[in-house]
């Protein structure tokens, strides 16, 4: 009979604390320490009640962190990521077109002036300039930009090729050939002005008058694709669908329908800017003899067709043409005009010396070399 006091003692004193905490607890009934409950497990009052404490200690540090807690989430939602890595806008690369054309623009305006004229210069150039040469002396016919370098941030120097034709007192023009100017060109304003200032009003100013500099280094092209020389044999339907596909292409004169795959999107020249057209000669990138019967459908072909084609006044004219050709239904069809002609791969361009044309005169402007120097 003690024995059953215990648990009856420990189960009061789980509902006093409980009331105390307002809690909902059922009146355990009388069951032996011992006795299993439904699921198996052993229970006992004393445990119930160590387990009550341990819950109601589990309250009250909650209850007691929890403002600390709310200030710590708080804090670490508003402090930025310390591995996060800042977006950083990347920044526009400043364009040479506009001290490119500031620079052609001067040298135009240098070859043209002279003494007396220097203040035609002025708009490019705010230095002290005495030139000495006749104004129109020499003319720039054209001119174009083939070099640009940013030495540093907003200041470029820019290489100005110009045909330049000479011109003496008597009115009579020679030209001299492309002749190659370096200009010095600082620039304000944003990056698409070629300056360093976003907002900023473009601006551009040469620091010096041009430097005539050498031609740059001329280049021997790479090894073609096309290896092998057809000619122009009107017994290759390739040559033939090229031939015809041309001639209207330049001509006018007939469909190009007739000669081009199905949805290519071709439009012959117009107006048309020749009356005849003559295939001169033909190279494609097949192997083997020339090929008088049209491969399967599907067969890629690519051609190098050289033409004499006749202007309007009958005048010749020599073009080349990059075609690539498919076969369909036992025919040869234009299926592209290629933008360049195909070049082998691995096969870069290499350096070739550098060599001018001497003029009509030449000859006769040329002094002949002394006995001492022979």
């Amino acid at each position: 009979m003690k024995r059953q006091r215990r648990p009856r003692k420990a189960a009061k004193k789980q509902l006093v604390e409980a009331e105390a905490w307002d809690d909902e607890v059922e009146e355990l009934p009388e069951t032996s320490a011992d006795e299993p409950d439904e699921t198996g497990w052993k229970t006992s009052t004393a445990q119930m009640a160590g387990l009550s404490r341990l819950v109601r200690a589990g309250v009250w540090v909650l209850v007691v962190s929890g403002p600390a807690l709310g200030a710590l989430a708080f804090l670490s939602s508003s402090a930025p990521a310390q591995g996060a890595a800042k977006p950083v806008a990347a920044a526009s690369p400043a364009s040479p077109v506009g001290p490119a054309g500031f620079a052609e623009l001067f040298v135009a305006a240098y070859l043209q002036a002279g003494q007396g004229t220097e203040r035609d210069l002025a708009p490019y150039y705010s230095g002290s300039v005495a030139l000495a040469v006749k104004p129109g002396t020499r003319t720039a016919t054209q001119s174009t930009v083939i070099a640009s370098r940013e030495v540093q941030p907003g200041y470029w120097s820019i290489t100005v090729a110009a045909d330049v034709t000479a011109h003496d007192d008597k009115g009579k023009s020679k030209r001299l050939g492309v002749q190659y100017f370096r200009v010095g060109i600082q620039a304000t304003g944003p990056a698409g002005a070629g300056g360093t200032e976003p907002g900023a009003t473009a601006g551009y100013a040469a620091t010096s008058l041009p430097s005539q500099v050498a031609a740059p280094t001329a280049l021997k092209p790479g090894g073609l694709a096309y290896e092998t020389d057809r000619g122009s044999s009107s017994a290759d339907p390739s040559v033939e669908t090229s031939r015809g596909f041309l001639a209207a292409y330049l001509t006018g004169t007939t469909e190009l329908d007739r000669y081009t795959s199905p949805g290519t999107r071709l439009q012959p020249i117009s107006p048309a800017p020749y009356a005849a057209v003559k295939v001169t000669g033909v190279q494609d990138d097949s192997s083997g003899p020339g090929q008088q019967k049209v491969p399967a459908d599907g067969t890629v072909l690519h051609q190098l067709v050289q033409v004499d084609a006749t202007d309007q006044a009958g005048s010749p004219v020599s073009l080349s043409y990059a075609l690539t050709l498919k076969s369909r239904a036992g025919r040869w069809e234009v299926a592209s005009v290629d933008d360049a002609p195909a070049i082998r791969a691995s096969s870069p361009p290499s350096a070739a010396p550098h060599t001018t044309t001497p003029g009509p005169d030449a000859a006769a402007a040329t002094p002949s070399p002394s006995p001492s120097n022979s």
